[in-house]
């Protein structure tokens, strides 16, 4: 596997392309996003066949996403409205194919409903893990995420984060373009490597303060437990989002 990838697509704030014809529509709402700097050495393994690390300016990134998921749905049919809605904290690298396409790559995807979490697992071969958690709005504009994993384990594996939101982002940095400009997602289904397109609106970005971070879920993620602070820590009120069927060509080929 080389070292850097041929020809990475551009980074933009918005979509490459539409998706007219959803396979699954979704909407993300309340995020944190918290993230840390590590050496793409570290996490090359953790990454599926045919990817390797994407870097800014030689480093990669291990990403912490709490948030709610709103109204999940197949196709163009309407949102579920109960099974449809929980919490969900993910942890996720930063990966690139073969042919330049930009995405993340789960190595945990915690959730509080177990019907999405078994349909993910068995259906989709996702790292979903079922979760309690909750999401809640306290006064001065600030959010709390809490988690305890239920199965299948390591049980207990979550934490407690806490943010203050700031002031919306009228211009984000290039490395924050980097983290949250992702349109699509590389993963392992049915034994193939496959690439899953997404597009939404432009993330609306507000700068947030991290008031409370106790976790362990990056470390029972296979990775190493983060040292020191985080080097970007944002809130977005949330987007809705559509996904897309695989991508052509549909395998990552391995180089």
């Amino acid at each position: 596997m080389p070292s850097t990838p041929p020809s990475p697509q551009p980074i933009t704030p918005d979509p490459p392309e539409a998706i007219a014809r959803p396979l699954l529509t979704q909407s993300w709402l309340d995020l944190t996003f918290v993230h840390w700097a590590v050496d793409p050495a570290d996490v090359a393994l953790l990454l599926p066949p045919g990817t390797v690390p994407d870097t800014l300016d030689g480093v990669t990134y291990v990403g912490l996403v709490a948030f709610r998921m709103h109204r999940v749905g197949w196709l163009r049919l309407p949102g579920v409205p109960y099974l449809g809605n929980f919490p969900e904290t993910n942890v996720r690298l930063y990966s690139v194919d073969a042919h330049g396409r930009r995405g993340v790559v789960f190595l945990s995807l915690d959730a509080s409903r177990l019907i999405p979490v078994a349909v993910g697992r068995l259906g989709f071969r996702m790292p979903y893990l079922w979760s309690r958690m909750r999401v809640e709005h306290l006064d001065g504009g600030t959010v709390t995420y809490t988690s305890s994993r239920r199965w299948p384990g390591p049980r207990g594996a979550g934490g407690r984060i806490t943010v203050r939101r700031g002031e919306p982002i009228e211009e984000p940095t290039g490395l924050e373009h980097f983290l949250t400009a992702r349109w699509g997602m590389h993963g392992a289904f049915f034994g193939r490597s496959m690439y899953l397109p997404n597009a939404h609106p432009r993330w609306p970005l507000h700068r947030a303060e991290l008031l409370e971070c106790e976790e362990d879920l990056v470390a029972a993620a296979g990775l190493p437990r983060p040292a020191g602070e985080p080097v970007s820590v944002l809130y977005s009120p949330g987007v809705p989002a559509r996904f897309g069927p695989p991508a052509r060509p549909a395998g990552i080929p391995t180089p």
